[in-house]
């Protein structure tokens, strides 16, 4: 069972008709056990970071969530999803994400008439790192994005994709079972699609 986290703050009707329409059960939950069962975890967001992780907290969904990872079973971060993956975010007054990968959110700098939030279509580029989320998707190309921070990894090798905007930024990372994409896949028509198909068929 595919389980999509419930926490108040998602995209959650995309993300499931998206996952729906490649055939998988999803189910769109905020009950803590459901999320500890879950073959695969989907996290998707959007909003502040310091709410998400109340929210998470609230809910009693944090340790759930680690658990899953913990376990080797496969997650799949969107957007929001990704960010709260590290430890600190400086959106706000900061906050403590959930620790799961080395690094900080920051928000994205900007520059001449480049406008925050960035919103819209972006080329990705890849790395060679051979992501099985990645499998017959072109180097070079675009998925959508809508955010105003994004996850910078103390670890240089987590990062899978990436794109620019005023400057390079991590647009997917990965490690073992952790995969997170700063765009939506499910609003990238075709390319988030197969992206969205490569991690159900893991």
């Amino acid at each position: 069972m595919v389980v999509v986290v419930d926490y108040g703050m998602g995209n959650l009707r995309s993300v499931s008709k998206a996952l729906d329409y490649l055939g998988a059960r999803a189910s769109v939950t905020s009950d803590p056990e459901a999320v500890s069962r879950a073959e695969k975890l989907v996290l998707p967001g959007v909003g502040a970071f310091p709410a998400a992780m109340r929210e998470l907290t609230q809910r009693r969904l944090t340790e759930p969530i680690k658990q899953v990872i913990a376990s080797g079973r496969p997650y799949l971060g969107i957007c929001l999803g990704l960010q709260l993956l590290f430890g600190w975010s400086d959106e706000g007054e900061g906050a403590k994400g959930l620790e799961v990968l080395p690094g900080t959110v920051r928000r994205l700098p900007g520059a001449g008439s480049l406008k925050i939030p960035h919103m819209g279509w972006n080329q990705v580029t890849r790395s060679a790192n051979g992501c099985p989320l990645l499998k017959e998707i072109p180097q070079g190309g675009f998925f959508y994005f809508v955010h105003s921070y994004y996850g910078d990894p103390s670890d240089p090798a987590l990062v899978t994709l990436e794109a620019e905007y005023g400057s390079r930024f991590a647009a997917m990372v990965w490690r073992h079972n952790v995969y997170a994409t700063q765009f939506h896949p499910e609003k990238s028509q075709a390319l988030g699609l197969r992206l969205l198909e490569n991690f159900l068929r893991l």
